[in-house]
């Protein structure tokens, strides 16, 4: 089957020019969004992923309709191709998994961007080496433990919202559930043995 995936970003923007292109080349089935490019949460593609089939060949527009990155073009296509199915961009010729040379293509442009993320990592674990090597440590500064202590005082009463919780302290609302987790786990392991016992 040939299925067309459509996306703009707003309300206000249009998709018939899509849908026009997608009819044109064909597409049986045609999932449309009007949705942010850069929220992961896609229900109408997520809709399309669940529903390929072998032999199926999804057909866009542009790469600017499918992915929000380089990677997560990758994670699409490969998603796509495990479940056996092809990908065409109308815009770019280079990405076509139904034929042999876009399938190279694809493959070479895959290789490249790996080889960067894997330089990136490189130059990355190089620079905190070299910064250990100078008394430095790499990562995000630790929270301020007296304000960590407030906050979990705070939380205890279970009488203050999580938000004035965190506007009073100043702390991360995800710093503060890692606390109140680390916490927990702690309390859990003494409590385990004895009912072991």
């Amino acid at each position: 089957m040939v299925i067309g995936y459509a996306r703009c970003s707003t309300a206000d923007q249009n998709l018939d020019w899509q849908l026009d292109a997608l009819n044109k080349e064909g597409c049986e089935r045609i999932y449309q969004e009007k949705i942010s490019g850069t929220k992961k949460d896609r229900p109408e593609l997520g809709k399309m992923l669940d529903a390929l089939r072998a032999g199926d060949t999804v057909v866009i527009c542009e790469l600017t309709r499918l992915s929000r990155s380089t990677k997560d073009l990758f994670e699409l296509v490969e998603r796509i191709s495990n479940a056996g199915a092809n990908i065409k961009s109308l815009k770019e010729a280079w990405l076509n998994t139904t034929t042999p040379q876009g399938k190279l293509l694809f493959t070479i442009f895959a290789g490249v961007s790996q080889f960067e993320r894997d330089l990136i990592r490189e130059r990355t674990m190089e620079g905190l080496a070299a910064a250990r090597a100078r008394g430095r440590k790499g990562g995000r500064p630790r929270a301020n433990s007296k304000a960590i202590s407030q906050a979990l005082a705070l939380y205890d009463t279970g009488t203050i919202p999580i938000k004035d919780i965190l506007e009073t302290t100043g702390i991360s609302k995800a710093t503060l559930y890692s606390y109140i987790k680390k916490r927990q786990k702690k309390t859990a392991v003494p409590g385990a043995l004895e009912d072991d016992n």
